[in-house]
């Protein structure tokens, strides 16, 4: 569904140049929950936002069912990311003179009566049905960060992108926005960056990070399996 071949990417910071990946190939396929694990500065964020289309790769290319973003005019690969994935950062970047229900509806397809409903149920499912007119200073930090889970799933992405979502999240509230967003597996895939392996405990894959190549790939689904047929 969602391939990477043979990323690198190389960025000028300052008077240097900085290389975030070199040489990355991975895939992820429909309904997968991929943890992408490692420590500040392996190229984490710089693979999310390759995969995304958010940036180009130096060399290689992003395909989504075989179409790659370097080929897409500029305009397509901004509808690309509108309609087909969802993004949640650490930094939830709600807009703060919106309440969360409109929050939410900034990124519905259609604004309208249908939309609006389901943006109430998803706040809703969500833990804050009574907080729907509530703004962003009003909510805890966790509020926040599920106002912002419920703004990247109401247009029904392929794909959630979630960068760090629990990094500046206690241990508690952590938890319980990894369990939101894996629930998203129904529906579509989850990508999520982070250096805390607590969080992606039930990863069908972990691919861990280093010096932006990949150190290692712990594929769970195939282990389970295995482990089932002895």
């Amino acid at each position: 569904m969602l391939h990477g071949e043979n990323l690198t990417l190389t960025y000028k910071d300052g008077e240097g140049l900085v290389d975030a990946l070199h040489g990355l190939s991975l895939s992820i396929e429909d309904h997968q929950f991929i943890g992408i694990l490692g420590p500040s500065g392996c190229g984490k964020s710089s693979l999310l936002y390759l995969l995304s289309g958010l940036r180009k790769p130096t060399k290689g290319e992003v395909y989504l069912d075989d179409r790659p973003y370097s080929k897409m005019p500029e305009r397509e690969r901004v509808e690309l990311r509108r309609t087909e994935f969802g993004f949640v950062f650490q930094q939830h970047f709600l807009i703060n003179y919106l309440t969360a229900l409109e929050n939410v509806m900034v990124s519905a397809p259609v604004q309208d009566r249908a939309h609006a409903e389901q943006g109430k149920a998803l706040l809703a499912d969500l833990g804050l049905g009574e907080k729907l007119h509530r703004f962003p200073y009003e909510l805890s930090g966790g509020e926040r960060q599920r106002v912002a889970i419920a703004r990247a799933m109401i247009h029904r992405p392929r794909v959630i992108f979630a960068d760090e979502p629990t990094g500046l999240l206690d241990r508690r509230t952590g938890l319980q926005v990894m369990a939101l967003l894996r629930s998203y597996r129904e529906q579509g895939s989850l990508i999520a960056v982070t250096h805390n392996p607590e969080i992606l405990a039930e990863a069908d894959l972990i691919v861990r990070l280093r010096d932006g190549q990949i150190a290692s790939m712990e594929d769970r689904v195939a282990r389970q399996t295995q482990e089932a047929a002895k």
